[in-house]
Parts: structure tokens; C-alpha cells; sequence
């Protein structure tokens, strides 16, 4: 059994939005690396306890920590130390018994006006997870856990997943068949304030996010608040950091196995 822990970047709103990306992570394990994993990350969470006095059990939102938005903006933490607290967040990503896949739906590329943006990210994203535990366990099941907010329109895009599943083809014009069959449940929410697994996920598809922008958007410049913290070339080097436990093999033609969908035309 794998355990998959969902969050999302950006709006999965079409054709009004307010990102022009919305980027789903997937961040799994098999579920007899759970409590190692968990072990490895509170013993980390008490290491900054100790070492930036943030607190154990404080929700890490990515965003709200480099904006500086409350409650973290009473920690009074400097530019440089909100970098050195996000680096060693992806050192610590970096040695767990973990896989991460990323989907950026980049709605630039969009030419249809009644997309659904959730249900193609999920499914797209969904399909990668099944395809990688068919390569490593012929029977293994995963399930999702996923933040609340999206829950019912996540239920309906993998219940249909599992009824039928049109993957395009490389070698053919027409899709073929292949629906879902390890996914066990519709997806469980919990809250992320409640769950370490979910923050981390947000924070990579955070990461993601500006990484999209320079890659995919024709460099687009980042916020201001974020550049005060960030330069150029720091999303790079924080992917590189985690490359050991990103599925690579999710997309072929990025290096950080990153799918961005759709193509364009």
C-alpha cells in the first residue's frame, strides 16, 4: 500500500483566473516507510524548534512564510533566514523514503473555454502515480490524502478514472484505454495545518510554481517579496536538491520529470 499526499499552486480557475498556472504535487510513499519518514521529519521540526525558534507544530505554508504574512511575520526572521530555513526544508525532502511528481497545467496554453483544469491535473497527475507503482509493485494500491478545499470535484475526476481512462498514444492517433486499478477510496481530506506530509507537498509545488514561470512563461519575473529572498537560479538549485526523490521518469523531456500539459500547439 502507498500513501499519496496531495497539494496544489496556484488557482484551477478557466477562463478567469488569478495564475496563470495551477500545479499539482504528489508526494508518496509505501506505507511501511510512513513512520520513518514521520520520525525523520519531527526530529527535524525540534532541530529548528531549537536552532530558528519555529515552532514544532506550526503549520510550514510555503507562501505565507516568505511573505511574511501572519503568524510568521511575528517570528521577525531576516530575508537570509527565511532562505536558510526553506534550504534545509529540501534537505530534509531529499533523504526521505519518498517519490514526488509534478504537474503544471499552464492555462497560457489553453484554447479551450470550458477546460477542466482540476480534473486534467488530477488525472494527469493520478495516471504518472499509477504508472510508477505498475513498474515497482504489480500489487500495490495507493491512496490519496489531500487538503479539504477540493475534495467532492477530486472524488468525481478518479472515480471516473477508474470507469474509464483515455491515455493518449504515442506510436497511434487514437487513445487507448487503461483505466485506473490500484486507487483504492475517493480522496481523504485533512487539514494541512494537521498533517507535516501535505506541507511538504505545498512547498515543493510552491518551488514549482516559480520554476514554471521562468521555464515555461518565457522568464517571468517573480514577486517582489519573493525576490528578497530568492534570486534567480535558487528554484534550480533547490529541485537539484530533491532530484533524488523526484519521479524523473514522470516526463522525458525535463529534467526534473516535471509534466506540463498542454502542449503547445
Amino acid at each position: 500500500m502507498y500513501i499519496v499526499y496531495m497539494d496544489e499552486s496556484g488557482d484551477d480557475g478557466f477562463p478567469k483566473y488569478s495564475s496563470p498556472f495551477f500545479i499539482l504535487t504528489s508526494l508518496y510513499m509505501h506505507y511501511q516507510n510512513w513512520k520513518s519518514n514521520f520520525e525523520k521529519i519531527y526530529g527535524f521540526r525540534k532541530k529548528l524548534k531549537n536552532d530558528y525558534n519555529f515552532p514544532v507544530k506550526m503549520e510550514f505554508h510555503t507562501a505565507g512564510f516568505l511573505t511574511d504574512k501572519y503568524p510568521y511575520r511575528d517570528l521577525k526572521y531576516s530575508f537570509s533566514e527565511k532562505k536558510d530555513i526553506l534550504f534545509l526544508f529540501f534537505d530534509l525532502l531529499s533523504i526521505l523514503d519518498i517519490r514526488i511528481i509534478n504537474t503544471v497545467m499552464n492555462k497560457k496554453n489553453i484554447t479551450y473555454e470550458k477546460y477542466d483544469v482540476l480534473d486534467k491535473t488530477l488525472n494527469y497527475n493520478v495516471q504518472r502515480i499509477e504508472n510508477d507503482i505498475r513498474s515497482i509493485d504489480q500489487s500495490g494500491k495507493f491512496m490519496i490524502i489531500t487538503d479539504e478545499g477540493r475534495v467532492p470535484m477530486m472524488t468525481r475526476t478518479t472515480r471516473k478514472m477508474q470507469k474509464y481512462n483515455y491515455i493518449p498514444s504515442k506510436f497511434n492517433p487514437q487513445p487507448y484505454k487503461s483505466e485506473i486499478q490500484k486507487l483504492i477510496e475517493d480522496p481523504l481530506p485533512k487539514s494541512s495545518s494537521e498533517s507535516y506530509f501535505i506541507q511538504l507537498a505545498d512547498m515543493v509545488s510552491y518551488i514549482v510554481n516559480l520554476y514554471a514561470k521562468r521555464e515555461f512563461l518565457n522568464n517571468e519575473s517573480w514577486p517582489n517579496r519573493i525576490l528578497n529572498i530568492l534570486k534567480e537560479g535558487d528554484e534550480i538549485e533547490l529541485l537539484n536538491i530533491i532530484k533524488p526523490v523526484l519521479n524523473l521518469q514522470a516526463s522525458s523531456v525535463n529534467d526534473y520529470g516535471i509534466a506540463h500539459y498542454p502542449k503547445k500547439k
